[in-house]
């Protein structure tokens, strides 16, 4: 995607959490992974396997031997840290630091992620911008590598995908048309005169009318529709047509 951050691990210590790094960046639509100085390979199996298919972010990956290196092409750099150490530096939250990000299309960023044991050092922090904290519990923010990468990818993704707050799962059926629901509707009122539930005439219109909202506020689909007709019809009570 246009505009996507670089994700930059500084001495991550363990293969598995490059690994689960990369997944996490490939869930978040994240391609560039820079490593500096890791300790252990980003190719080895270990790493490989906790990518869980990732392996184009592992094998794309560019290696530096200090953080100066890795990000000296780009134009704004975030830090993420939990300890702000006494650096007179911004800070913002993961979803900020997105919002940032796409209102200056045309800055290339890098985002700073420490070493699993330490987080970054004062020599790291001190490069950046900006500082990313993600708001968690204060009696208990630590987060693991991936943790830190996928939260802070997650941020980006959504600014780039602009995804709805809420949505059907419709599977393979659709919303029933207002004309089917009404059918439905005279099919029931029609099973319901028959079966002698009207036994005051005084309430039958209320009742109606309660049926009717029932269905009619609510999106129901073709599939509860044909459910419901499969229902009413196993009840056995025919409708005036039948009766005829």
């Amino acid at each position: 995607m246009n505009n996507s951050p670089i994700f930059i691990l500084v001495q991550p210590q363990l293969a598995e959490n490059i690994g689960m790094a990369a997944r996490a960046m490939l869930n978040c639509g994240i391609y560039e992974m820079r490593l500096v100085s890791p300790r252990e390979s980003h190719l080895s199996e270990k790493a490989l396997a906790a990518s869980s298919g990732a392996d184009i972010i592992l094998q794309n990956a560019r290696i530096f031997s200090s953080t100066e290196q890795a990000i000296a092409d780009c134009d704004y750099i975030y830090a993420t840290t939990a300890r702000r150490r006494g650096m007179i530096k911004p800070v913002c939250t993961a979803r900020f630091a997105a919002t940032e990000i796409f209102s200056h299309p045309h800055r290339k960023c890098g985002i700073l992620f420490g070493p699993e044991r330490t987080g970054l050092h004062n020599d790291d922090v001190c490069l950046a911008n900006s500082i990313i904290e993600i708001p968690l519990n204060p009696e208990h923010c630590s987060l693991n590598l991936s943790q830190a990468v996928l939260l802070t990818g997650y941020e980006w993704y959504q600014q780039a995908v602009s995804a709805p707050q809420q949505h059907f799962s419709l599977g393979k059926t659709a919303f029933a048309e207002k004309e089917k629901t009404l059918l439905f509707l005279k099919t029931l009122e029609d099973k319901l005169n028959v079966s002698g539930i009207f036994k005051q005439p005084e309430k039958r219109k209320r009742m109606l009318i309660n049926l009717r909202n029932i269905f009619t506020r609510t999106d129901i689909t073709e599939q509860e529709l044909n459910t419901l007709y499969g229902v009413i019809n196993h009840l056995n009570i025919p409708s005036h047509s039948s009766k005829d």
